[in-house]
Order: structure tokens, then sequence, then C-alpha cells
């Protein structure tokens, strides 16, 4: 475990900020994976409609401005440093501007809750891709833990459950039905993920522990967990079902409302807004159901004390706070990594094969 911290780095995803952008991040984020370039042109729309820019960059430092208030007030002296897998600000670049600063240990807060390879192994890959990047005397950085169940995270969500049931038609709330996504993975790659003595699947377990632990504490007693933004050749079978073919499910069982809770997403991030905002709110539409989307947790103070208190776990060895039952790993008070194969590498499907 690291005791001595001298920073925070904030890992994320990457995402364009300007027309030109869009296919090099594109590029970037499948790089090695086959993936055929009309396949990129099709999402590059995506970003193109909202004028090639992805709101994730500015989302994530307004979360580091947060952070850095709550920091402030918990009287804990760390800069907050900024990284991305796909786009700059380049973790490799964060990285090296860490080490000049004289930064020689961090700790890691990934804007991804789960265990799975791209929610938590893929972040241990760009770590040390960083570290190795920059050679000798590269800082220390330890990821900190999964925090699917955490008690704020919850809390939020719920609270943006709430608001959005009370954004729909009056005479429609009392048979709302409450649907959770999160973003699909192949179904193979969330059989490995986890433990093999644990009976793998880590990603869509504690997915579907979140969405429990949601849906209890806004009191719906039936609920649905479904998938969105799929991507890789049709063949290859991912979680499903799929929101919009869910929603089709729904109409044909007379559901006239929809509460979406995007539960798998920290922020609004592309991936929401075209996905839910835009495909699945004119799907409702066309069906004639009322449709509102809970918003994410990333801009709700309660984000903020939440990093704060994982960074807190590790100053002062707390013991984390947890609602669920579901395995979570990372780094813990006592220094436990990821380990015993919770987060193992997928083998990827060759494309047309």
């Amino acid at each position: 475990m690291v005791r001595a911290v001298d920073a925070l780095l904030l890992l994320s995803f990457g995402g364009p900020e300007r027309p030109e952008d869009v296919m090099p991040f594109l590029e970037n984020v499948t790089r090695g994976r086959g993936v055929p370039r009309e396949r990129l042109e099709e999402v590059a729309e995506h970003y193109r409609h909202f004028g090639g820019v992805s709101p994730i960059n500015a989302l994530n430092r307004d979360i580091i401005a947060a952070v850095e208030t709550e920091l402030t007030t918990a009287g804990i002296d760390l800069p907050v440093y900024f990284g991305n897998r796909n786009w700059d600000p380049m973790v490799e670049d964060t990285v090296a501007r860490m080490a000049a600063d004289g930064v020689g240990s961090a700790l890691v807060f990934s804007t991804s809750a789960w265990g799975g390879y791209s929610g938590c192994l893929q972040y241990h890959e760009d770590i040390a891709r960083a570290r190795t990047a920059f050679g000798s005397g590269a800082p220390e950085l330890v990821k900190l833990r999964h925090y699917f169940d955490h008690p704020l995270l919850i809390d939020a969500f719920a609270d943006a459950i709430r608001a959005a049931r009370e954004r729909l038609p009056a005479d429609r709330r009392a048979g709302a039905r409450l649907v959770f996504t999160a973003h699909s993975i192949p179904v193979s790659a969330d059989a490995a993920a986890g433990p093999p003595a644990d009976g793998g699947r880590l990603y869509s377990r504690q997915v579907a522990e979140a969405a429990r632990l949601c849906a209890a504490a806004t009191g719906f007693t039936g609920y649905d967990l479904v998938w969105q933004s799929r991507s890789g050749p049709p063949q290859v079978p991912w979680l499903e079902p799929d929101i919009v073919d869910h929603l089709d499910d729904l109409a044909a069982k007379e559901v006239e409302a929809v509460v979406v809770c995007p539960v798998g997403f920290v922020s609004d991030h592309l991936e929401v807004i075209w996905d839910l905002d835009n495909e699945a709110a004119q799907k409702a539409a066309e069906l004639g159901m009322a449709f509102a989307r809970a918003a994410t947790p990333g801009t709700d103070p309660r984000f903020a004390k939440l990093v704060v208190e994982l960074i807190s776990e590790q100053l002062d060895e707390n013991e984390p706070r947890r609602l669920g039952e579901v395995p979570g790993y990372g780094c813990t008070p006592n220094g436990t990594p990821c380990a015993g194969g919770c987060c193992a590498a997928p083998r990827r499907p060759t494309v047309g094969k």
C-alpha cells in the first residue's frame, strides 16, 4: 500500500473536443481490434451530431474541481491530476508531468466503478503503460477500489431516480417501470471477469447488485436491468437485451411509462446522451410511452465526497463502506490489490469469424 501519498490521478476514458479529433480518437479506442472503417464512420456521426465534441472531458474537469474543493474541506493537501486512456490529456503525458512536479506516489481514481477487463484491468494496464513510458523514477501509482455499491453512489442514483419519476406525467407515475442500463460487453468477456472460484461474471453481477440497491432505496418493487452501446460483429454474443429492444417488449406488455437509470455510467457522456436521450427516448415516443432519464451522479456533490472517502480509506486506514454482497476489489486499507484473477483480459474475437 502507498503510505505516503503526494497526489491523486483521475484516470478516465477520454473523448474528442474538436471535430477533427473524432476519427483519430476512435482509432485509438479500437486499435488492435480490427473494427471496420465503416463502423468507425457510423460511430463518428454520433459525435458529429454534437459538434464533434464529447462532453466527457469537461465533465471530468468539473469532477476534479469538486474533488479539489472537497479535499480542502477535509483538510487533505493533495494536488489532482487528470489523464486519459484514449485522448488528451493522455495518461502517459500526465504521469510525466507528475514526475516533473516531484510526485513520488499517487492514488488513482478511475471513472469506472466496476470490475472486469474494460472497467478495471484495462485501467491497471494504462497505469503500467504510462509508468513504463516514463521509465525509471516514474511515480508509484495505486488504483483505488471498485465503488459500485458505495452508499454515496447509491444515494445519488436513488435521488436521481426519484427526480426522474417526478418528471413523468402525474397520471403515469404510479405505473412507471424502472429500467437500469449499463454498457454491454461480450458475453465471453463477462464470463472471464472475476476469480474462477467465485463464478466469474464480476461485471454483470456488480451492475445487477447496484441496480438492486438503487431499486430498494427508491421503493420500486419491479425493475429491469438491460444493456446499451454494444459494438463489434453481430455474430459475437453480447450482454442483452438492448434498451431499445426492451422498450418494445415493455410496450407489448402495455407499460405506459419508464424511468431509465444509467446505473453503469458516472457521467452524462456521449453514450448516455446518444443511446438514451436520443435513440431510446425516440423509441419511447414512437411507442406512446412516457420516458424520463435519471441523471448520472458525477455532478452530484456526493460524488466528490465519495472520491475523498476512498482516499481517506488509504490515508487513515478506514474500513471501506459498502452496501452490497457482491465482491469488489482494488486497493483497500490493508493494501489488497486487484488479485486472484478478478479482472481477466478477454480473448478478442476476430472480425468476420
